[in-house]
C-alpha cells in the first residue's frame, strides 16, 4: 500500500511538474510572440520614420533643385532681355549707321554734281568771254576768276552784315533782360528795407495771441496803426509794413510795448497805440 501511494505522489507530483512545465513554456512563448510583435512594430515604425525622413530629404532635395533651376531660368531670362536689348541697339545703331551713309552719300554726289555744273557754266563763261572779249584763255580765265571773286566778296561781305546785325540785336535784347532784372532786383530790396520793420517775440506761441480769436487783435492793431502785420513761418519775427515811416515807427514801439506788457485785446491796443 505505501509503495503505490508513494507511486502515485510521485506521478502526481509528475503531472504538477508537467502543467508548470508546460505553462511556464506557454508563458515564454507569449513573452517571446509578444517581444517579437513588439519588436516587429518598433522595426515597421523605424522603418516608417527612416523613409519619412527620406522623402523629407528627397523633396528638400527636390526644392532646392527646383529653386536652382528657377534661378538659373531667372538668369538666362535676364541675359536674354539683355541680348536683346542690346540687338535692338545694334539695329538701330545700324540704321543709324546707314542713314549716315546715305545722306552721305547723296551729299558726295550732289556736291560732285554741283562742282561737274559748275565746271561746265565756267567753260561756257570763259568760252562765251572769250568769243565776245576776243581774249585768249587765259586772260579770259582771270577776268572771269576776278569777277567771280568780287562776287563772292559782296556776297559773304553781306552775310557778315546780316549775321552782325542780328547778334548785335541779341546783345541788345540780352542787356535790356539784364538790366530790367537788376532793377526789379535791387527796386525789391529797397522797397522791402525802406517800407518794413521787425518785431522780436519771445516765442512762436506769441504769433498766436497777436492775431488772437479769429483775427480780432491784429485788425484792430492793423485799423489802430494804419499798418499790415506780416506773420509767416519766419521763427521769431513779426514784420510791421507800411510806406508811412511814422505810422510803422509807432506801429513797432506799440507792438514791442503790446508783447513786454502780454496783455494783448483790442481794447488794450487801443490804449497802447494811442499812448505810443
Amino acid at each position: 500500500m505505501a509503495c503505490g501511494g508513494t507511486f502515485v505522489l510521485i506521478k502526481g507530483l509528475d503531472r504538477l511538474r508537467r502543467r508548470d512545465a508546460e505553462s511556464e513554456a506557454r508563458q515564454i512563448v507569449g513573452t517571446a510572440e509578444q517581444e517579437a510583435r513588439t519588436l516587429r512594430r518598433e522595426t515597421e515604425l523605424e522603418l516608417k520614420e527612416k523613409a519619412i525622413q527620406q522623402k523629407a530629404e528627397g523633396e528638400r532635395e527636390l526644392r532646392k533643385l527646383r529653386e536652382e533651376l528657377h534661378e538659373r531660368e531667372r538668369i538666362l531670362d535676364k541675359r536674354q532681355d539683355v541680348l536683346e536689348k542690346q540687338a535692338e541697339q545694334l539695329q538701330k545703331q545700324e540704321k543709324i549707321v546707314e542713314g549716315t551713309q546715305r545722306k552721305l552719300t547723296e551729299r558726295i554726289q550732289d556736291t560732285n554734281r554741283r562742282q561737274a555744273e559748275l565746271s561746265k557754266l565756267l567753260d561756257l563763261q570763259r568760252q562765251t568771254l572769250h568769243e565776245l572779249s576776243g581774249l585768249n584763255r587765259e586772260e579770259a580765265t582771270t577776268r572771269l576768276l576776278t569777277a567771280l571773286d568780287g562776287e563772292l566778296t559782296r556776297e559773304s561781305g553781306a552775310v557778315i552784315m546780316k549775321h552782325e546785325r542780328q547778334w548785335a540785336e541779341t546783345c541788345e535784347e540780352k542787356s535790356r533782360e539784364m538790366l530790367l532784372t537788376s532793377l526789379q532786383r535791387f527796386a525789391a530790396a529797397h522797397t522791402a528795407e525802406t517800407t518794413t520793420s521787425t518785431v522780436d517775440i519771445p516765442s512762436d506761441e506769441m504769433k498766436g495771441r497777436i492775431i488772437g480769436r479769429e483775427g480780432r487783435n491784429i485788425r484792430a492793431f492793423e485799423k489802430a496803426t494804419g499798418v499790415d502785420v506780416i506773420i509767416d513761418d519766419t521763427p521769431g519775427v513779426v514784420i510791421v509794413s507800411g510806406f508811412d515811416m511814422i505810422r510803422r515807427e509807432v506801429a513797432r514801439l506799440a507792438l514791442n510795448k503790446l508783447i513786454a506788457d502780454g496783455r494783448i485785446h483790442p481794447s488794450r491796443i487801443e490804449e497802447i497805440v494811442a499812448e505810443t
